[in-house]
């Protein structure tokens, strides 16, 4: 069967940066941070008490009623599809053949620890009849098929910070075999609670650079010390080319491969060869039937953590060998923070803004090289150049591997 072409159509973005596609980029490209001191909660008693926040978010879209059974997970997911389905212009699409795959990583923590202390308060019988509804990570996927009608195939993909990067993945794959016509796809998540900070704190992965709030990530740079705990959705509109030009469609970029792969080595730390994520861009290349010289930029997923860092640049080289050094790489989570099982989402989809407008965010915060991440990580800022192949790179607890490959589209 003759595999469909996929080409990305849609485009809904909301991350500490900006509440809409067009001011996070704007940001991105000016090389502005959204990490700040807490405001949720008191952080005063945690080691890290900075994080990227969204900012004055409006839900007042949604009905009273639906408001109040969805975390605030979902109700970002919701609202960045709302805005990516409003930029697609889905008109006379039969909605039976519109899926949604949407990914998180962790899903309703929030209203855990709400009814756990409801529980432990006033007993069982005042636990909310939507604990277990509002929690399960697959409802941000159901709730924007709910909310808009569609009837395709619909889930989500659980992998940690791997998860938006994966349903983009099926999402592709789904559209391919001509399972459906169009898919609303990306990652939602919304856990800096008091339990999640904690837990990322004892686990030591987090920065604690909280006296410089904007300075604290920083990829690739010498002296980084952890990663920045984000939240937010990231979520495109993939349609069939078919279908695209049945309503005559703005594609931004054209997706022509996906590559996955596991670690099989820890439950947290990536070798340090970097060989699962090597393996996952390899295969990504294979899957495209593009050469490696052919990738014009790589959207590293480039942490912050001393070991991600460092396991990712050595697979870079691995996969790319001498081009490596001439290929722009760099990590938007120096501004944005790591937005966990958002992060594909979003990172894909900046991803064909870099291809739209032949420009390329930077890595700020880059101040110290470290010679074991000696690339061009694009310092500070935003770099022009013609770019026509993107190479987006996720990965998650676990050993989870994700490389997505996007082409400027050509009829």
């Amino acid at each position: 069967m003759e595999r469909k072409r996929v080409v990305i159509t849609g485009l809904g973005l909301l991350t500490p940066v900006g509440n809409s596609r067009e001011e996070t980029w704007k940001a991105l490209i000016s090389g502005r941070s959204g990490i700040g001191r807490i405001r949720d909660f008191d952080a005063q008693d945690y080691p890290s008490q900075i994080a990227g926040e969204i900012k004055n978010f409006d839900p007042s879209f949604l009905d009273r009623k639906n408001l109040r059974h969805m975390d605030r997970f979902v109700q970002y997911g919701v609202a960045a599809a709302r805005d990516a389905l409003e930029d697609a212009h889905l008109e006379g699409t039969d909605n039976k053949k519109v899926g949604v795959i949407v990914g998180a990583g962790i899903g309703g923590l929030r209203v855990i620890e709400q009814q756990h202390s409801v529980l432990l308060k006033k007993g069982p019988k005042k636990v909310s009849p939507f604990l277990i509804p509002m929690l399960i990570p697959d409802m941000a996927s159901g709730q924007i098929a709910i909310q808009f009608g569609f009837q395709g195939p619909n889930y989500s993909t659980v992998s940690a910070c791997a998860s938006g990067a994966h349903a983009v993945a099926d999402s592709y794959r789904i559209l391919q075999n001509g399972e459906a016509e169009v898919m609303v796809t990306g990652g939602a998540e919304s856990c800096i609670t008091p339990l999640g900070l904690a837990g990322f704190c004892s686990a030591r992965s987090l920065s604690v650079r909280n006296n410089e709030p904007e300075k604290a990530s920083r990829p690739f740079d010498k002296l980084r010390d952890g990663f920045i705990i984000s939240e937010g959705a990231g979520i495109l509109v993939l349609e069939t080319l078919e279908n695209a030009k049945k309503h005559n469609a703005h594609i931004y970029a054209e997706i022509i491969g996906v590559g996955l792969s596991a670690d099989a080595y820890h439950m947290t730390a990536p070798p340090s060869d970097g060989s699962g994520a090597a393996l996952a861009m390899k295969r990504a290349l294979e899957n495209s039937g593009i050469k490696a010289e052919e990738v014009d930029y790589i959207n590293a997923h480039g942490t912050s953590t001393f070991l991600n860092d460092k396991s990712e640049t050595q697979a870079i080289k691995t996969v790319f060998g001498d081009c490596a050094y001439k290929i722009p790489v760099s990590s938007i989570k120096s501004m944005l923070g790591h937005m966990l099982g958002a992060a594909g989402g979003v990172e894909i989809a900046v991803s064909a803004l870099v291809i739209e407008n032949s420009l390329i965010p930077p890595t700020i915060n880059y101040e110290v090289p470290d010679p074991e991440c000696d690339l061009d990580y694009v310092p500070n800022q935003a770099r022009e150049k013609k770019v026509t192949i993107t190479m987006s790179n996720s990965f998650g607890f676990g050993g989870h591997n994700v490389a997505v490959i996007i082409k400027k589209f050509i009829e």
